[in-house]
């Protein structure tokens, strides 16, 4: 098949051919069909994930056919349309018993744990716990941002936030997740807030629904401005970035007995960010992690999708080949352009 390979981090992936995936007994194969092009890959490329081993294959949100499935495989067959979460479950250990497969302690990952989407084929482990199935009506492009952005928001807004109609939400980080939280926040009833460097990016925030919009980037004090916008404070604030400085802002723009749910990834350097305890104390805040959903909870999410009150295809910007994805990966950090970037030629 052929597949985005990086041999060194932080040097130049390049595409190759390399062999095609057999199933384990318990896992399936999958052709790809489109696949999102992640901060998180970027991370894996950089050398920050501990689990990534060289050489590697990025990518882990992305839709596609089942081509082939292991033979204790029973859920599942050859052909049906599929997606899945960004972490494979093992389905036994105490925390997949009690429905907690987000956190399952011997999960696995593609494209860090093992070889991902950035290919023309990906395995996923113990399928029928992990594999999700998709609508008809629902395309290959905007299903592949389901498996990480999109039910990472979902989550984080109505499991974690439980936010509910007429309160205030505050959305740090207006990339793949922010926006999703955005769009999912809006379809809940919250008046949403916004927060971005990039005019771009808030530019589509406010046409995805969000009532206010902060431009971090001009505005002195952003804790502040959220604030004054929401007259005294926000009850749920998600940092979808992932930055100290986010984190700091998102738990100084909470109201009394808010919520702060950290999404976004601090990891190298930024892992162990100082934080505003005495507020968190003073102001008895809930500070909260979320991680990706679990394959159980797509039901709540695609029936608003097909319902047409969640539409994650207006999260798409451009859609690339293979070989683009190479550059596309490369120059993340210096930002590419609004939406959700997709590889859907391979």
């Amino acid at each position: 098949m052929r597949a985005v390979l990086f041999e060194q981090f932080g040097e130049t992936p390049r595409i190759a051919t390399v062999p095609d995936p057999a199933p384990p007994p318990h896992g399936a194969v999958i052709e790809v069909r489109a696949t999102g092009v992640c901060h998180s890959d970027w991370h894996a490329w950089m050398g920050h994930d501990p689990d990534v081993r060289l050489p590697h294959v990025p990518g882990h949100e992305f839709a596609g056919l089942v081509r082939e499935v292991g033979r204790d495989v029973r859920r599942f067959a050859a052909g049906e349309r599929v997606t899945a979460p960004f972490v494979s479950a093992c389905g036994a250990c105490p925390e997949c018993r009690r429905g907690d497969q987000q956190v399952c302690r011997d999960q696995t990952q593609p494209g860090f744990t093992h070889w991902g989407s950035f290919a023309q084929y990906v395995v996923i482990d113990h399928a029928d716990v992990n594999l999700v199935r998709l609508p008809a009506s629902l395309r290959f492009d905007a299903a592949a941002s389901l498996g990480c952005r999109f039910v990472t928001a979902f989550r984080a807004v109505v499991d974690q936030g439980r936010v509910s109609p007429s309160q205030w939400l505050a959305v740090h980080g207006c990339g793949g997740v922010g926006l999703s939280a955005v769009m999912i926040g809006c379809a809940a009833g919250a008046r949403v807030i916004a927060i971005d460097v990039d005019e771009r990016q808030l530019d589509l925030a406010r046409s995805l629904g969000a009532a206010v919009t902060v431009d971090a980037g001009t505005v002195g004090d952003v804790a502040g401005a959220v604030v004054e916008a929401s007259g005294g404070g926000v009850d749920v604030s998600i940092d979808a970035l992932g930055h100290p400085d986010t984190c700091a802002n998102s738990i100084a723009s909470l109201q009394r007995m808010g919520t702060h749910i950290q999404v976004g990834l601090l990891l190298a350097e930024q892992a162990r960010p100082p934080l505003p305890m005495d507020r968190v104390i003073a102001y008895e805040l809930r500070v909260v992690g979320s991680h990706g959903m679990q394959a159980h909870r797509y039901r709540p999410m695609l029936q608003l999708i097909e319902s047409g009150r969640l539409r994650p295809e207006r999260l798409l910007g451009r859609t690339i080949t293979l070989e683009q994805s190479v550059e596309a990966l490369a120059t993340m950090e210096s930002g590419s352009g609004p939406g959700v970037t997709v590889v859907t030629e391979f």
